[in-house]
């Protein structure tokens, strides 16, 4: 009997509609035919590649409204953010395919005596797991390098954001041929079949438990791997740092898509001289923020995915309370399934918050006397997917930069660069990265051909 999913609007816990479950014989059956599809896919041209995919970035463009609508259903974001991650989706196509095609050139380097190609093909068929927080922009990240690249694609969409990921694949699969790119539908059990079937790379973005088991169960295959596995992201406030400005990033980066961001401000260590200013604007600042339905006027922040995510934030925020942290706002459920923007300041590190990933609207405070001591702490976790300095000295935030254990660091800014650089982790938040020309190569096999020449 087949199963269905149901994919439950968290800012109701009405049911939004339903997919069919893709059973595991269904799954491997969807390899057998990626590999067929793979036959004749590869033997495509990367200029027709990228106009199939340029086409679908157009109709993704043409459907923002509609889908941008489901999305904000399923995940919870206001309506503005829901139409906006498939707008740019669909904008973006262009610039995202013809960097890659880019990337994918043979590269030929001649002596007088041996020419040597390095030329770029498919790996084969690829599974791409992807989250719900960005339920089009993640899949994206992953699913166009590898179909550029000329492999077919199994994507398999969190759960909980199973209708727009349809929507996602439906839309392309407008402009691809049979086969090409397929979606399951389902929760672990797919997720593990589908690493575990006969596949050539596993991209997955998530959490790091889950990328450690992806490694265990892909070792035997030695599956090629790219994994984003999150981050616990720190912000240094530097003595003669601009407060304001300091204080608006910490705000804005940790409630932003309701702190459900892998680059989340989730730690902020701030010199005890501007301390009390510092804690008393992001107060000020996190009581401004309009907490709601998706589609209420005005809302800036929605719901938590579901109640296991908020349950999970409000014991951190109890557990660091009881320890000793001080509430200067937030701190409770508005109703089933929200969390109130949430300041937090007195973290110390025997406090869950400081050391677990939250994934939630929370800003956590530690004062700090020594610069030392603080990049210290910054530094002390297992994650390094981004950090933030903020400081008016050049060369003193310079300097902290060159200290933080962070693939992306940030300015007096986010993390956000400018042109396509890689969206990298280090330590264990990641394992091979995504953007840019080596970002892409990575969804390829390099092949090196050498001949003698005349």
């Amino acid at each position: 009997m087949n199963r269905t999913l149901k994919s439950i609007n968290p800012a109701t816990l009405e049911v939004v509609g339903e997919v069919e479950v893709t059973s595991t014989q269904e799954l491997h059956k969807q390899v057998r035919v990626a590999r067929e599809a793979l036959k004749t896919w590869r033997e495509i041209s990367l200029d027709d590649r990228a106009k199939c995919l340029e086409n679908a970035g157009q109709a993704l463009v043409d459907n923002a409204e509609d889908f941008g609508e489901i999305l904000s259903k399923e995940m919870g974001k206001p309506l503005k953010s829901g139409i906006g991650e498939v707008r740019s989706c669909g904008n973006g196509m262009a610039g995202k395919v013809k960097a890659i095609k880019s990337a994918l050139q043979t590269v030929v380097h001649d002596t007088n005596t041996t020419q040597t190609r390095i030329t770029y093909r498919p790996l084969g068929v690829v599974g791409v797991i992807s989250p719900w927080n960005y339920p089009m922009a993640m899949p994206q990240w992953m699913v166009i390098p590898a179909l550029m690249a000329g492999n077919t694609v199994i994507l398999k969409p969190s759960e909980e954001t199973p209708l727009i990921a349809q929507c996602y694949v439906d839309t392309l699969n407008q402009f691809l041929p049979a086969g090409v790119l397929q979606i399951a539908h389902g929760a672990d059990e797919q997720g593990k079949a589908l690493v575990e079937a006969d596949i050539n790379l596993i991209t997955f973005t998530g959490s790091r438990a889950v990328g450690i088991d992806i490694m265990k169960r892909s070792a035997d295959g030695l599956k090629r791997l790219i994994l984003e596995l999150g981050g616990k992201d720190p912000l240094i406030v530097l003595r003669d740092a601009d407060i304001e400005s300091a204080a608006d990033f910490a705000v804005s980066n940790s409630v932003d898509n309701s702190g459900q961001m892998c680059v989340s401000t989730e730690r902020v260590f701030v010199h005890e001289d501007i301390a009390d200013d510092f804690e008393l604007r992001v107060t000020e600042l996190s009581k401004k923020i309009r907490v709601g339905p998706w589609n209420e006027a005005g809302v800036q922040m929605g719901p938590m995915i579901h109640s296991k995510q908020s349950l999970h934030v409000a014991n951190q925020i109890d557990d660091a309370i009881s320890k000793g942290a001080r509430l200067l706002f937030g701190g409770k459920h508005l109703r089933s399934g929200y969390v109130m923007p949430t300041v937090l300041a007195g973290v110390t590190e025997d406090m869950s918050i400081a050391g677990e990933e939250t994934f939630g609207p929370v800003i956590c405070i530690t004062r700090y006397r020594d610069l030392d001591d603080a990049v210290c702490q910054a530094n002390d976790t297992v994650y390094g997917l981004g950090a933030v300095v903020f400081g008016r000295d050049e060369v003193a935030t310079e300097l902290v930069a060159s200290r933080l254990e962070a693939g992306m660091i940030g300015i007096n800014k986010s993390v956000f660069g400018v042109g396509d650089n890689p969206w990298v982790g280090a330590k264990q938040s990641g394992f091979g990265y995504h953007g840019s020309g080596d970002g892409y190569r990575q969804f390829s096999q390099v092949t090196v051909i050498s001949k003698a020449l005349d």
